[in-house]
């Protein structure tokens, strides 16, 4: 099925289009992607059940903004509440880690990008992505905006479904995988989502994390070739996420 080929009578397309608008806050400039977005959400589904996904990686921009003229991140936030991880940007290795992580958590999973310092604090950083964390890591429910960060090249009112709000405070267990010469490497390790307060127009979901020794992880993450993403799940399971990896799999798992 092709998102042309949904009909907006169908019951199933009313049933995505209520599911979508229960989920989070939508106002009348994010309401015109609505139908899009839930159409592709259709296609999606379809996608998944069929092949028998457990775990999904989207390729979310910039082509969707360019093209159909919406953001998928609130979709990636649903399957990522309903326990079928979406990964942002094809990072199939974050996939994979937040499909460990969810199996050893039993929590939603969602993939951040390290981002900024947080102020002169040494062990703190900001992870933050557009709006794919699901609704059960989020301390409200969230509301649907144009993707700022690329609108300048694509032009406005053409990435509405970036689903914002902030991420819960907690404990959080963090992984990535990449592959080099063709297997898998991990890292993991833990840390927590503070109370620290983010600027109110910071776009985005976003948390402030604190991790021990954060800059040597920072260092670790970049001089062994991991992407900016790292994946992150509720509570403290980077040992038996270590021990299912490396003694059930045979594969190599860096402990941050």
């Amino acid at each position: 099925m092709r998102m042309e080929q949904v009909k907006e009578s169908d019951p199933a397309y009313k049933a995505k289009v209520e599911d979508l608008k229960n989920y989070s806050n939508w106002c009348g400039s994010s309401e015109k992607a609505l139908p899009s977005i839930a159409k592709l959400g259709m296609v999606l589904d379809q996608i998944i059940e069929e092949d028998g996904l457990q775990a999904v990686a989207i390729r979310c921009w910039d082509e969707m903004q360019e093209f159909l003229h919406f953001s998928p991140c609130v979709l990636m936030s649903q399957y990522n509440e309903r326990g079928k991880p979406a990964a942002c940007e094809v990072d199939v290795g974050n996939a994979v880690a937040m499909y460990a992580l969810m199996q050893a958590s039993g929590e939603p999973v969602a993939c951040l990008d390290w981002n900024n310092n947080y102020g002169d604090e040494e062990d703190k950083c900001v992870l933050f992505h557009c709006g794919p964390v699901p609704q059960d890591m989020m301390v409200d429910k969230g509301w649907i905006s144009d993707h700022m960060i690329i609108k300048n090249a694509v032009g406005p009112e053409k990435g509405y479904g970036c689903n914002q709000g902030r991420i819960k405070p907690g404990a959080m267990t963090f992984a990535s995988m990449r592959t080099a010469d063709g297997k898998p490497e991990f890292y993991i390790g833990e840390g927590e989502f503070t109370t620290d307060p983010l600027p109110e127009n910071f776009f985005g979901c976003a948390g402030v994390a604190e991790i021990p020794e954060l800059q040597d992880v920072l260092l670790y993450v970049c001089e062994n070739g991991h992407r900016h993403h790292t994946s992150v799940t509720p509570g403290l399971v980077a040992e038996a996420v270590y021990e299912g990896i490396t003694k059930y799999r045979g594969m190599n798992v860096d402990l941050l």
